[in-house]
């Protein structure tokens, strides 16, 4: 299935603000907002975060299964999908990152 097609399987977001990834040293190394351009990874990282607790390598494997089209796109141009890099990265090193949700007001 194509991105837009995997989106609209997702749970909805709309509760939330963003997302905070935590890495083993509880420092946040990145944040995913629920605004235009990001929302796509703000559903998907969301997602992954209810099946698996966290984003492991094996949530960043389904993730990039996820994301179809454009982790191909990803692996070509890394720089230009800095959320599916960093799944790349996560399952390349054996990685997880917690993440902490941030409801919207």
């Amino acid at each position: 299935m194509a991105f837009a097609d995997n989106l609209k399987t997702l749970p909805g977001i709309s509760h939330l603000s963003a997302l905070n990834l935590i890495d083993a040293a509880d420092a946040v190394v990145a944040t995913i907002e629920n605004k235009p351009g990001q929302a796509g990874s703000l559903a998907v990282y969301n997602h992954l975060a209810q099946l698996y607790g966290a984003i492991s390598p094996e949530a960043a494997k389904k993730g990039l299964e996820l994301y179809a089209e454009h982790t191909e796109d990803a692996r070509s141009n890394p720089g230009k999908h800095p959320n599916i890099d960093r799944l790349i990265g996560l399952a390349e090193r054996g990685e997880t990152l917690r993440v902490k949700q941030v409801f919207a007001v």
